[in-house]
């Protein structure tokens, strides 16, 4: 990743050369910006800022499937315990974890089962008690029985006090989540609001459906959090990128990648073969912008702020992320004042000019 180096020439052949490049990801976005259908940006409550963000993968526990319910608790949080004493000195504001992360591996079903009708909610209250001690958010990932015995796939966000922020059930469920195990697809992807910013979810299979990412297209919270068994691939770019926001994913296994991203689609951070974590701070006060019509205001921009606005440039793209170093100014605000065109509105008017009688044959 490099930043932008604002003091070259204007190409003269510009817009060509950089207007097909940034078709090629997020078109939904654009159809979306198109029917102005995107939600209102919330009133700002005060200036967004840097976010510290530990994710951690470890693979799941491995316990001897005769053991008894409730030491199964107990080695669980003991597993859990020590996860996050690698993280906590770095004092994070967020610690997300994997999908199903209570969840030992080999237990079938019915082991399971017995297993989690014991363990109640006692794992979800260890997680709320770190997260109250340690004054952070703290994302509890596990299968959860509802009133009505069915149970549900859900991300449970615990506030810096222990409480329940919020709770995402996963929407896109893999088939036999629900004829085997009676989990049920969510129903809603909800915002939630944090002191940092506005966080949306995804679980595992849901990265594959659009059905969910455009809500979010359209919701436009500035972090998605990803808690998986499975990597996704080009997908955890791809949502980062379209969505317009961070990506933090939590995935099981140290030897898949843990990773968090840039809304340009970039990586940050990443675990590695040695360490089942990472951790990162993010600075959430950001914006894409396209280069078309905005190369000279980007240069006056730099030329006023100077090290108080980072521009970055992930190279073939034509857009670049603008990032508000100033404790007081926000991005919005820099680019308001030099009448910069975000890369959302950009793309709206260009299909508004397609779709203008006489333009197109």
């Amino acid at each position: 990743m490099r930043q932008l180096i604002l003091n070259l020439k204007l190409p003269v052949k510009i817009f060509s050369a950089i207007l097909l490049p940034c078709l090629v990801l997020g078109f939904g976005n654009y159809i979306s910006a198109a029917n102005d259908d995107r939600l209102p940006l919330p009133k700002k409550s005060k200036k967004k800022s840097y976010v510290k963000i530990a994710t951690i993968g470890p693979r799941p526990l491995s316990i001897d499937v005769n053991t008894e319910p409730q030491k199964v608790v107990d080695k669980m949080i003991s597993h859990w315990r020590n996860r996050f004493a690698q993280v906590l000195p770095d004092r994070p504001d967020l610690i997300v974890v994997p999908e199903a992360c209570d969840r030992p591996a080999g237990f079938g079903l019915d082991k399971r089962l017995k297993y989690y009708r014991v363990r109640k909610r006692q794992i979800q209250d260890f997680f709320a008690r770190v997260a109250k001690e340690n004054n952070c958010y703290i994302v509890y990932s596990a299968a959860r029985e509802m009133m009505d015995g069915s149970w549900r796939n859900s991300s449970v966000m615990l506030d810096r006090t222990g409480n329940i922020a919020g709770i995402y059930n996963k929407n896109h469920v893999v088939i036999e989540e629900t004829t085997k195990a009676g989990i049920l697809c969510g129903r809603d992807a909800p915002i939630i609001d944090c002191d940092f910013g506005r966080v949306a979810f995804a679980i595992c299979f849901d990265l594959n459906f659009d059905e969910l990412r455009l809500k979010y297209v359209k919701a436009r919270p500035d972090l998605i959090i990803f808690s998986s068994m499975y990597h996704g691939g080009l997908m955890q770019a791809y949502w980062a990128y379209s969505c317009r926001c961070h990506f933090v994913g939590a995935i099981a296994g140290r030897a898949t990648p843990s990773e968090i991203y840039n809304p340009l689609g970039q990586v940050v951070t990443s675990n590695t073969n040695y360490f089942d974590f990472a951790v990162a701070a993010v600075n959430l006060d950001c914006a894409l912008v396209h280069l078309d019509y905005n190369w000279q205001r980007l240069r006056k921009l730099k030329a006023k702020y100077g090290p108080k606005v980072k521009i970055t440039d992930p190279g073939c793209l034509g857009a670049v992320l603008v990032s508000s170093e100033d404790e007081k100014i926000s991005v919005e605000e820099m680019v308001k004042e030099f009448e910069i065109e975000l890369l959302d509105d950009y793309m709206a008017r260009a299909l508004a000019h397609r779709h203008k009688p006489g333009n197109m044959e």
